[in-house]
């Protein structure tokens, strides 16, 4: 067996990468993607190595004679790589295609060692490989039926996004034998050429023997083996964080990420938080039904938007303002407030960041499991010169939940002391101790002139890529600064359109939570079941855990990345813990099994 290895191309889309080189010499981790290729097929000891090149093939061929390469390799001259595309590359190669059985290969492929076994080893003699069609990738795409014969090969045109749940993604790696390349592949690859042009991929050739009453080539479908493309530098940024050999840096690229992991479909994110049920089905079918207007028409301003909050939680319109993400309002909250800053520790450190360490003061938990209530913060800050208190109540990440009457005592408290009141109820949907825990209410507003309520809309409803937040207040000088202080279009159309039905689907929502609280109960038990590992109770859609008898969560944090491809919440860095602790979110069962199943291989 022989490779053949596309190489050819300029790789424009890399820019400046690819100025003084090829596409393929640009580095991934330090590492070229044509030596790790090359790695790669010198072990499986092949006949030869054919290489067509074309751009900057000078450059090329010298750079590969530096790498020692045990198998031996012939280069294939493409003249015209400027002006023709792969299909005329692999016809200057086809010579090679007739002479023994092939493995074809583009050359901005980065892969596991284990791509190339599954192809290799596969018994049919003639594959395509793919893979389960994701939202990031491009190009090709094919059909295959139940015995992974490729029913057609479909290129942008043929496209359809409605149908992707049939679609597999061409890696780029095929396997012909040299009977398929005599019988067919080479003859249509000829008269293809002749009749169209070189102007097109090698691709077009395939669908065209698909054809074929029996087209002689089978799909081999990738499962958790790992493989990119490269095309532009964002390709690039994901590649580097997938295949990096530094387990420290993988987790260091992945949580610098905050988010976008929809680019990582093996990946299971139990470090953002977010409600597992919900939105419904019909929810999003509503949503997509109006998608062409939404992304062609402006939302409203503030004031429309304001109104939708208000009249969904029962508010004044002049109470309430809303955010791209509680986020956004955070920021413009805490730059309002002057004096010093009553915070309690450990907490969501949104909070605590935005502040100097001399402007604030800091109750920190002393007992096991974080708890704490209304009687301890007046107890503890009752003497202390504050002029704003911060409550995440349930807290992050300990999930200590305060009552709502206890609250409201703790909204008294401040007004009698002229102290501003800010309580994030953004997790409180999720308790189950009691029903009525929301101070969104106008009575509520309206009767403590000192409280201010945020609340993320992202996480409760399960929405975090719309970016939703609001902030409520008595204070009408405070609300009306914010609203000034954001942009006028702070949020977009799908936001304002989920604000607008909504509450079509509080009893959708309802059922969602019932469904919550009966998965975290369980999921909680499994934990706890888990040997070196002390679960803190929680009122929130996530869960603290301590890790204990030596084990790092660092560590821990690290194998269930690299391993397992989980990610969690390491808190060793987080302020006000002593020892090792982690936070993981409530997802649905599969998903939450899987993770505990991992770390009960790793802590065991």
């Amino acid at each position: 067996m022989q490779a053949i290895i596309l190489a050819a191309g300029m790789g424009k889309r890399l820019k400046e990468l690819t100025n003084d080189n090829t596409k393929c010499m640009v580095k991934v981790n330090g590492v070229t993607m044509i030596e790790r290729m090359l790695r790669q097929l010198d072990e499986l000891e092949l006949s030869s190595i054919v290489i067509v090149v074309g751009y900057k093939r000078k450059e090329l061929i010298d750079y590969i004679s530096t790498l020692n390469v045990k198998t031996p390799v012939v280069y294939v001259n493409n003249e015209i790589y400027d002006k023709t595309n792969n299909i005329y590359s692999l016809y200057l190669a086809r010579n090679y295609l007739l002479k023994e059985d092939t493995l074809l290969l583009e050359s901005d492929l980065i892969f596991e060692d284990e791509v190339l076994h599954r192809i290799v080893k596969d018994p049919y003699s003639s594959l395509a490989l793919v893979a389960k069609y994701e939202s990031w990738m491009d190009g090709t795409v094919v059909t295959i039926d139940e015995d992974n014969n490729i029913r057609s090969f479909l290129g942008k045109k043929q496209f359809k996004f409605e149908d992707i749940k049939n679609y597999y993604k061409t890696v780029n790696i095929y396997k012909f034998s040299r009977e398929f390349s005599n019988s067919h592949y080479v003859p249509f690859l000829e008269a293809y050429s002749k009749a169209l042009g070189n102007n097109e991929y090698y691709e077009q050739v395939l669908k065209v023997i698909t054809l074929l009453e029996k087209p002689e080539i089978k799909a081999s479908v990738l499962e958790s083996e790992q493989w990119y493309e490269i095309d532009d530098i964002q390709d690039l940024d994901i590649a580097e964080s997938i295949f990096t050999t530094s387990v420290d840096d993988k987790l260091k690229r992945f949580q610098n990420r905050y988010g976008g992991y929809w680019r990582y479909p093996n990946l299971i994110d139990f470090c953002y938080l977010v409600n597992p049920f919900y939105p419904s089905q019909k929810l999003l079918d509503e949503i997509k039904a109006n998608f062409e207007r939404l992304i062609t028409e402006y939302p409203s301003g503030m004031g429309v938007n304001s109104l939708l909050v208000a009249k969904y939680f029962g508010l004044k319109q002049d109470h309430i303002v809303v955010g791209n993400g509680a986020a956004e309002l955070i920021k413009s909250l805490v730059e309002n407030f002057e004096g010093k800053v009553g915070l309690v520790l450990p907490t969501f450190e949104e909070y605590p960041n935005r502040y100097s360490k001399d402007d604030t003061i800091i109750f920190t938990l002393q007992n096991d499991n974080f708890k704490y209530d209304e009687e301890d913060l007046i107890k503890y800050f009752s003497d202390k010169n504050i002029s704003t208190m911060l409550i995440i109540n349930p807290d992050n990440p300990s999930g200590n939940y305060i009552k709502k009457s206890g609250v409201l005592k703790l909204a008294k408290w401040a007004d009698t002391k002229s102290i501003k009141l800010v309580i994030d109820e953004s997790f409180v949907d999720f308790v189950d101790i009691e029903e009525d825990t929301s101070l969104l209410s106008d009575e509520i507003i309206n009767e403590y002139g000192n409280l201010i309520v945020v609340k993320s809309i992202s996480k409760s409803y399960g929405v975090p890529g719309l970016r939703l937040g609001v902030l409520a207040s008595k204070n009408k000088e405070l609300v009306d600064f914010i609203k000034k202080d954001v942009a006028i279009w702070n949020i977009n159309s799908f936001a304002e359109f989920y604000l607008q039905i909504f509450e079509k689907y509080k009893n959708d929502y309802k059922l969602a939570i019932n469904d919550f609280y009966t998965v975290r109960k369980n999921y909680s038990e499994k934990l706890s079941s888990i040997n070196n590992l002390r679960v803190i109770p929680s009122q929130a859609n996530y869960i603290l855990c301590e890790v204990l008898n030596g084990y790092k969560a660092t560590e821990l944090t690290k194998i269930l990345l690299d391993r397992y491809n989980l990610l969690i919440k390491d808190l060793s860095t987080k302020k006000g813990f002593e020892g090792e602790f982690i936070r993981v979110a409530v997802k649905r069962p599969k998903e939450n099994d899987k993770l505990v199943e991992a770390i009960t291989q790793v802590l065991n």
